[in-house]
């Protein structure tokens, strides 16, 4: 097994690396003067099981490119097997047609990753589970919920809890969370009137006294979780926490969110920090590392992923 990573997450990256004790393919990632990508593998990877960890997240493009010329020039080596680690898979909120002459991105993204020669792709929470129909090429999606409820046994053990979809199509991740913590579930119903903007509507389900979990795959701007927050608030909710697999956080969410009524927001390090989130009082990360650790040493080795998550 060999290890490869691109500059879109390098901490998480190399916490991966140390959970299975594998130093990282020497490989120079670089842009030109005009910012084009510049890739050199400097080491022999004929032969190799090699894995690319390489999140498409801010800014998305540039890390795309770089993640499919990383592939490309591993593929031109003679790199026996390429599996795509994106711990955070960009454009897959594009999975489908909202409305007519409009593109699905996830599709034209999986086609771009599996003919830069990727023989397989390893991701955390996809947006849509039908993204993993988009690829033509062995695709296993992980899981963050155990990380999240080992982190909430710890941190809020003994609340009455009340797990929470921030909306009606979150009720199937939120239903699973709450089967897994003995909790109820509560779900917000709510109307977006344009992209970036949401109005809550009504609360489904009675969350007076409640210390309150809204649970989510993505973040970004941060209005959908503040807004729920604050109607279950209005509703009797004793407290409201917050726990998503990706912290977009674009613009001014990391604000909005410091000035809302949440506890705290918990994110997993599939994306990396900004500074104003490293300070963000209410903002707490939690690391997938072990997962994916687990996850590749158990893809090298030809052994089972899904009995990960049993």
């Amino acid at each position: 097994m060999k290890l490869l990573a691109g500059n879109s997450n390098r901490p998480l990256a190399e916490a991966i690396g140390q959970y299975l004790n594998v130093p990282f393919t020497k490989a120079v990632v670089r842009r030109f003067a005009d910012m084009e990508v510049f890739v050199e593998i400097q080491e022999n990877v004929r032969g190799e099981d090699i894995f690319v960890i390489q999140s498409t997240s801010f800014p998305a493009n540039d890390n795309l490119m770089e993640l499919l010329i990383i592939i490309d020039a591993l593929r031109r080596s003679s790199a026996k097997r390429i599996t795509a680690v994106l711990p955070y898979f960009g454009y897959a909120r594009q999975d489908r047609k909202p409305g007519p002459r409009t593109p699905i991105s996830a599709k034209l993204v999986a086609n771009l990753i599996t003919e830069a020669g990727a023989s397989r792709v390893l991701t955390v929470d996809l947006h849509a589970g039908q993204i993993q129909g988009f690829f033509d090429i062995p695709t296993d999606n992980l899981f963050a919920q155990p990380v999240m409820v080992k982190d909430i046994q710890d941190y809020l053990d003994g609340e009455h809890l009340m797990v929470v979809s921030p909306d009606v199509g979150g009720v199937v991740r939120a239903r699973a969370l709450a089967k897994r913590l003995g909790a109820d579930l509560s779900i917000v119903d709510k109307r977006r009137e344009r992209a970036g903007e949401s109005e809550v509507m009504n609360i489904i389900g009675n969350v007076e006294g409640r210390t309150c979990l809204l649970i989510d795959d993505i973040i970004d701007s941060g209005g959908t979780i503040c807004n729920a927050a604050e109607a279950l608030l209005n509703k009797g909710a004793k407290a409201v926490y917050a726990y998503a697999t990706h912290g977009v956080l674009s613009g001014g969410a990391v604000a909005r969110i410091r000035d809302s009524k949440l506890k705290s927001l918990v994110v997993t390090d599939t994306i990396g920090a900004t500074e104003e989130m490293r300070n963000c009082p209410n903002i707490r990360r939690i690391s997938i590392a072990p997962l994916l650790g687990e996850a590749i040493d158990r893809i090298s080795h030809e052994k089972s992923v899904s009995s990960l998550f049993d």
